[in-house]
């Protein structure tokens, strides 16, 4: 079984969301689909098909989050050196073609969110970051192209879900 490293904040929100689901939204959908089952004719009954629909998509939510939480390994960033790029690292680079700054840290799958400058360690860019220093140039190859970054600096900084 493959492991899925993520941060405390990462782990706290996916077992949050699967409480949600189980203990609030699962519930009520239930009830709704034996309210809806209790107006007639199953055959041509929306809200019962919509109910059960709803049901089935919850429990695959489920499903799917128990699964991400089973192969949960979470690692403490503020732990590790960050010496060089590793994982929890916030990284901070400039484009060498356009000048252009970018920071991101680097995080678990679960918990990346590119607006919020969190990227995957299993993203292309995250995978050819990992193990560089401050001062060290990258040449990634992204989706459609090949850029060029100086790695400006290198350091831990907690962040927020």
């Amino acid at each position: 079984m493959e492991k899925e490293p993520m941060t405390n904040a990462g782990y706290a929100k996916i077992t949050g969301e699967l409480d949600f689901l189980k203990s609030k939204e699962r519930p009520h959908t239930v009830i709704e689909l034996d309210e809806a089952r209790q107006l007639g004719d199953l055959k041509e009954n929306a809200e019962y098909h919509a109910a059960k629909d709803k049901l089935a998509l919850i429990d695959a939510q489920i499903a799917e989050l128990g699964a991400v939480i089973s192969k949960a390994v979470i690692i403490d960033p503020s732990t590790l050196p960050h010496d060089r790029i590793s994982f929890g690292s916030t990284v901070k680079l400039v484009d060498t073609a356009t000048d252009e700054e970018f920071t991101y840290a680097i995080v678990g799958g679960v918990e990346s969110s590119a607006e919020k400058g969190l990227i995957s360690f299993n993203s292309p860019l995250a995978k050819q970051l990992l193990g560089k220093e401050e001062g060290d140039e990258v040449t990634a190859t992204l989706p459609g192209t090949t850029r060029t970054f100086e790695i400006l600096e290198v350091f831990y900084k907690e962040f927020s879900l």
